[in-house]
């Protein structure tokens, strides 16, 4: 059974972390230096405690009250644990109100072999999707919808953004995201229907579920590129309630849960 922290042990026994440290770890905030170093950062208690486990793990950096008030951490844990003072926190911290608590792990290997894909599984591949936030979230509903491989163009935002890492809430210790050539990935599993969303599609209410294939989304300003749409076996559209007045498109991330709940009815 794990030991319990006691006041003693979070006032005495943790290594501070250094400032020099902190500074070191804002450089986590850009890619060159994530892929570089080989880290990236999960920043709030939410996305902290429900990544842990799933990759392994460098530093927890946290305020001694946070510890205080989180005595069951593990063993292994514990041995990671560096304390920090908001001030110190705050100088690496992507947020606008830094968290009291931040871990930094590693990244794993193995994603950029690509699965064999299954002719009754979903897979969401992502055409240049930039916004982290749209990532983070997409990450989540698959999740939600049990669709753990997602396949991501090269120029689609870094899955390991801290912005991108925060809006999964830990969705990413069990949906992986490979990058890879859509166009390629397609050409080698055409026995898996591509299902294109575009604004000229088929209204989805009138296409039947199937318990396998692969749903493409476009980039938030231009949609699907063209080499892509050629390859699309079913174009599906989400038609508005109103269709005199309604907004030029739908959110990605949102159109992504609707039609991934329009295919589970199966």
């Amino acid at each position: 059974m794990s030991k319990k922290l006691t006041i003693f042990d979070i006032t005495m026994e943790f290594e501070i972390l250094s400032k020099s440290k902190a500074r070191e770890l804002k450089g986590l905030a850009s890619k060159k230096i994530r892929d570089r170093e080989k880290l990236f950062l999960a920043e709030g208690e939410k996305c902290v405690l429900a990544t842990l486990g799933a990759f392994d793990l460098e530093l927890l950096i946290a305020s001694s009250q946070w510890l205080q008030s989180h005595s069951d951490l593990p063993q292994d844990v514990m041995k990671k644990i560096r304390k920090a003072d908001m001030k110190t926190i705050s100088i690496f911290s992507t947020l606008s109100t830094p968290s009291e608590v931040t871990a930094v792990f590693r990244k794993p290997d193995g994603y950029e072999v690509v699965p064999e894909l299954n002719q009754d599984s979903l897979y969401v591949l992502l055409d240049e999707i930039q916004d982290p936030g749209n990532l983070g979230t997409i990450i989540r509903t698959c999740d939600w919808f049990g669709v753990y491989d997602i396949f991501a163009s090269a120029n689609t935002a870094d899955v390991y953004s801290p912005k991108v890492v925060q809006a999964t809430m830990g969705s990413l210790r069990r949906v992986r995201v490979h990058y890879v050539d859509i166009s390629e990935l397609i050409d080698k599993n055409r026995q898996l229907p591509v299902i294109g969303t575009l604004l000229n599609g088929s209204p989805l209410q009138s296409v039947k579920p199937k318990k396998g294939g692969m749903i493409l989304l476009g980039n938030e300003g231009r949609g699907i590129s063209d080499n892509l749409r050629e390859k699309i076996d079913v174009p599906v559209t989400i038609p508005p309630v109103n269709s005199s007045s309604h907004p030029d498109s739908l959110n990605v991330a949102i159109a992504n849960g609707i039609v991934l709940s329009h295919f589970r009815k199966i």
